[in-house]
């Protein structure tokens, strides 16, 4: 369906949108501008919603905002918020009266007309998704990349042509409820993660599963052949399967002497020697086998050598910050879990001063503490979730004091306790293991405060 058909068809309709951030603010705009009855939801109060609130309603929009908010839903069709469980009672009710329940990235689905390649995993989703654009960029592909990447995509899908590629970042809160899945699915990994949100693992790898679920014969699955949770699930794909890993698989991408190659109907071609990719850690050479197994075929010849030589990597992903007396800094935000902070302290050689710590997952940090004593030199935790890791630490077999822990009250002060503590050939990373929910909206922002504090150092 047009996404003009899809928009005239909700009109005469009543239309919730629940949720007022970033990722429904296009979405609310394109209904209001296609004359659609709309209220918008937002647990936030005018106060805190600050402009937007105007903005909406001058607009044409309705709000029911602060506590409460979900108390009057009335509507005949209503758009979740990814962060809104499923089952929330209100929503239960309200699909109980016949309510038609979709979200943003579900309609798009409905609405896209070119082929989508749709990437989700644990860790590693943002890279490998952003990957994957620049190397059908490179091959002269027009690449629409969004989802939970930041760009939401519904209200650009008119601006796409049937020989476009749309590459979509999905995180489990958007797949829950998904009906549809992408051409081109790739899974980078499963570990324990979301759990606050989430009511079990189970719930949670069956989110990741509906990626590829819907495709049928048609569609191309990807697993990661190392991956413990993920691969298992590839017994489900009715479509073709791709692999990716450390060792040489049948259809897919594969280590050996430390060359990328690709098997493929019996033959076996050389990609890419893995030690011209820019970024660093074996999770990112990783990345890149995900995503020149996804974009197979798509693809023209010497697209993968180029953009490892070029790709410096996503914002906010082991980020160059600056040297500062002969110390560096890098900023990590987007590790939110253990496991992701785990593998950007494997991409160190040398000790490092961490900065960890935010609102938790619900996951233990069990995992995580060997790394930390092996591979950290200070650690610095600050947010919610601070004893929680130092417990975890102090309490693994092999801790013997080292290394110091510094607990700090905020983050500014976290920030510039590591600072203080940095010499000469030391390495400063901020790689929390958490969300940023405690002190920040995203783990963007979190980002930018501490690359702001890094370059106010005197």
């Amino acid at each position: 369906m047009e996404l003009g058909k899809y928009v005239e068809a909700l009109r005469g309709r009543g239309i919730a949108v629940i949720g007022a951030g970033v990722s429904n603010a296009p979405l609310i705009r394109l209904l209001l501008r296609g004359g659609c009855d709309v209220t918008v939801y937002d647990v936030c109060d005018r106060e805190k919603l600050g402009d937007a609130a105007a903005r909406m309603e001058g607009m044409g929009a309705r709000l029911s905002l602060g506590e409460g908010y979900l108390d009057r839903l009335e509507a005949d069709v209503i758009f979740r918020t990814p962060g809104m469980r499923p089952d929330d009672p209100a929503l239960v009710r309200a699909d109980g009266r016949g309510c038609v329940i979709t979200s943003e990235m579900e309609a798009f689905f409905e609405v896209c007309p070119c082929m989508t390649i749709g990437v989700t995993g644990s860790d590693g989703k943002t890279t490998t998704a952003t990957i994957t654009a620049q190397l059908l960029r490179r091959s002269g592909t027009t690449v629409h990349l969004g989802g939970n990447i930041g760009a939401p995509l519904l209200a650009e899908a008119d601006g796409m042509s049937k020989d476009d590629i749309a590459v979509i970042e999905l995180s489990s809160f958007q797949l829950m409820t998904m009906k549809r899945s992408p051409d081109i699915a790739v899974i980078t990994n499963i570990t324990p993660n979301h759990l606050d949100y989430h009511s079990d693992m189970d719930e949670y790898v069956n989110a990741k599963r509906n990626i590829f679920i819907h495709q049928g014969g048609g569609g191309i699955a990807v697993f990661n052949r190392d991956d413990a949770l993920s691969y298992p699930l590839s017994r489900y794909a009715q479509g073709e399967i791709r692999l990716f890993g450390t060792e040489p698989v049948a259809n897919g991408a594969f280590l050996e002497g430390g060359i990328i190659k690709y098997a493929e109907n019996g033959t076996v071609e050389s990609v890419l020697d893995a030690s011209e990719i820019k970024i660093r850690g074996a999770h990112n050479v990783g990345n890149f086998m995900a995503a020149i197994t996804a974009a197979r075929g798509l693809t023209r010849r010497g697209a993968a050598a180029e953009t490892a030589r070029s790709f410096g990597g996503v914002e906010h992903g082991i980020e160059f910050v600056r040297e500062r007396g002969g110390a560096k800094y890098y900023n990590d935000s987007i590790a939110s879990s253990p496991a992701r902070t785990a593998a950007g302290l494997r991409s160190f050689a040398e000790k490092v001063i961490l900065i960890a710590g935010g609102k938790d997952k619900g996951v233990p940090f069990d995992s995580l503490a060997p790394e930390i004593i092996a591979r950290v030199k200070t650690l610095v935790l600050t947010g919610l979730a601070a004893e929680k890791i130092r417990d975890a630490v102090v309490s693994c077999p092999g801790y013997a004091g080292e290394p110091e822990i510094i607990m700090s009250p905020g983050f500014a002060d976290a920030v510039r306790a590591a600072a203080e503590r940095a010499k000469r050939g030391d390495t400063v990373l901020l790689s929390p293991a958490c969300t940023s929910f405690d002190v920040f909206a995203n783990f963007e922002e979190r980002g930018n405060c501490f690359k702001e504090i890094v370059n106010g150092l005197d």
